[in-house]
């Protein structure tokens, strides 16, 4: 096909490179794909509904009376199943004969994280569906083989919005964009959302859009605007421990039948509820940490009861680190901090990793900051850290890590966290000082609040 040299066929929902996908486990997630599929179909989604409700029926739900919203917006804090939630997405509009294209980005990849690659992607899958599409695009980069070069509002409306106007489908297929916040740049990904949004005003194209990424700031400011506010509906992954200790459950049971030499003498039950309970707790009820212990205990050349005691903590570790994985995602997030800014994260990370929650403004003066400086440093981490927004007063809102309570253990374990461990007795001796300071202030607009003086002074 005549643009097959401008696509990313690495992105499709099925290609061999991202063999196996990442894709819910069975049992796991079912309503939240029910739901999922009624959008599809046109309905719903519920009002306000977010994955915490995947426990309630249908008919327990209040659906949104705009039944044609054409964006859809997963978002949900690094490691809380997006792209597995997409991928099952994929797999059931496919066999629904709704799957229009996808596109999956990948962050530093060449193929999968080059925004160029984007809607000449999505263009030629649409084309393999439609033979009527598929002429109008082929005329239209016959004519202007560059068209891949412009601008990406350019590309969506040369490639895929005016043949579509051309050879609309007979139903409204779907576009999956999985992982926006992994492409190039800040700029480009709400070029990306501004392209959409202009596309969105075509009153006769029946194209529909799902994107899943983070939370991200400047990706939630650009769903606020008024040229997408009203074309999308948004749903928050929230946690899920249920589906997590489902999740746990199965895979030891599958451990113990695959490791069946090894696991002989071990008596069921295997492991205990109370330990897959902690495992749960750990987890946050996201899966990323879930699937980081399965698959170092599941290591074929180790025994599963030696790994789960290095996991828990029993046993050292003789090789690599059980969250090697999950360590890496953390490292890669706190490095979008600028590096003029690091010795503030750094002091900042000390009071998390304290558990001093306190809110924004209160670290500011804590650490005698500018105000607003706590708010700017950690604002490309709302997927680890949860930070209170403008609405949150000074006396409700903190800072707090509710997604991710394994992070208090990396920034703790200098192994671990490296350049960022903040855990020593010498940034706590230095924050007991920073406490002391604070409290001698007698004229502060925003005082430290005093039932952390005795808690956090003396270690």
């Amino acid at each position: 096909h005549i643009l097959h040299r401008a696509i990313a066929g690495d992105a499709f929902h099925d290609s061999a490179d991202r063999y196996p996908q990442p894709r819910c486990h069975p049992d796991t997630r079912l309503k939240m794909l029910d739901m999922l599929r009624d959008w599809a179909h046109g309905k719903g989604p519920p009002k306000n509904w977010t994955a915490e409700d995947h426990d309630l029926a249908p008919e327990d739900l209040e659906f949104c009376e705009d039944q044609g919203s054409r964006l859809l917006w997963l978002n949900g804090p690094a490691g809380s199943g997006k792209s597995a939630i997409s991928q099952s997405f994929c797999q059931k509009l496919q066999a629904d004969s709704l799957l229009g294209g996808s596109f999956f980005f990948k962050r530093g990849d060449p193929l999968r994280g080059n925004v160029k690659k984007l809607f000449p992607t999505i263009a030629y899958q649409l084309a393999l569906l439609s033979p009527s599409f598929n002429h109008f695009v082929s005329q239209r980069m016959e004519s202007d083989p560059a068209i891949v070069d412009r601008s990406l509002v350019n590309q969506l409306q040369a490639l895929i919005v005016e043949p579509c106007r051309n050879s609309a489908p007979p139903q409204p297929v779907i576009i999956v964009i999985d992982g926006l916040d992994e492409c190039e740049g800040h700029d480009i990904q709400e070029e990306i959302l501004r392209s959409v949004a202009h596309a969105m005003h075509e009153e006769h194209i029946s194209l529909r859009f799902f994107v899943a990424s983070r939370p991200e700031s400047h990706i939630t400011e650009i769903f606020r605007e008024p040229a997408l506010e009203k074309f999308h509906h948004s749903l928050f992954i929230d946690q899920s421990f249920k589906d997590v200790r489902k999740y746990l459950e199965d895979e030891f049971n599958r451990i113990r039948r695959e490791h069946r030499f090894t696991m002989a003498t071990i008596p069921s039950p295997w492991p205990s509820s109370g330990t897959i309970e902690d495992l749960v707790e750990k987890s946050s009820g996201y899966f990323i940490y879930a699937a980081t212990v399965i698959r170092f205990i599941d290591d074929k050349n180790f025994r599963p009861t030696d790994r789960l005691e290095t996991v828990l903590g029993i046993k050292e570790c003789d090789s690599e680190s059980p969250f090697d994985s999950l360590d890496q995602l953390y490292l890669q997030i706190l490095s979008l901090v600028p590096l003029n800014s690091r010795s503030q994260l750094l002091r900042i990370l000390t009071v998390i990793a304290a558990e001093l929650w306190l809110h924004p403004f209160h670290i500011d003066q804590l650490l005698e900051l500018k105000m607003g400086d706590c708010h700017l440093i950690l604002r490309g981490l709302h997927s680890i850290i949860s930070v209170p927004g403008p609405e949150h007063g000074i006396d409700r809102g903190y800072i707090s890590i509710g997604h991710h309570a394994s992070f208090l253990d990396f920034l703790n374990n200098p192994i671990r966290s490296g350049t960022f461990f903040v855990g020593g007795t010498q940034q706590r001796m230095e924050l007991a000082g920073d406490i002391l300071n604070a409290l001698s202030y007698k004229d502060s607009d925003y005082p430290l609040p005093p039932q952390y003086a005795g808690q956090h002074v003396a270690w």
